[in-house]
Order: C-alpha cells, then structure tokens, then sequence
C-alpha cells in the first residue's frame, strides 16, 4: 500500500489512524527508528507490549547490553 505525509517545519510527521489502529501505537507509543543506508529507507518499529514479547529469548547471550551501552554512549557524543 501507498500512503504519503508531510513533515513540519520541526521534522514531525503524522501516521494516518488506519496505520495506528492496525499496529496498535496511541499517544506515548515509543517508536524503534532504523535506517537503510543503501536503499534510503527509514524504517518505524511500535514498541508496544506485543513487540517486546516477541523478543523474549531472541537475543540471549548475544552482548545486548554491552551493545546498548555503547549506543547510549554514541548518542551522548551527538
């Protein structure tokens, strides 16, 4: 499907309600950002409750803290 918004002045964007209602983001719903360099997509992940579910186990044993504090450092240093 195709569907277009506008940024604001400030770099905000709108997510029409269809798209909200379907992947469960309200008010407050925090959104993991990533970026695909080579294809120029920027890609909006919902953490809701259901997403961290099915992350259960998924990284285990895989230096995720490690990794976090790192970005956590490397946004301190933007």
């Amino acid at each position: 499907f195709d569907m277009k918004t506008t940024a604001t002045a400030k770099g905000q964007i709108v997510i029409p309600a269809s798209l909200r209602r379907r992947f469960g983001i309200k008010g407050g719903t925090r959104l993991q950002i990533e970026v695909d360099e080579k294809t120029q997509r920027i890609v909006l992940k919902p953490i809701t409750r259901e997403y961290i579910y099915s992350l259960c186990g998924k990284y285990r044993g895989k230096g995720l803290l490690k990794a976090l504090m790192a970005e956590k450092e490397h946004e301190k240093e933007l």
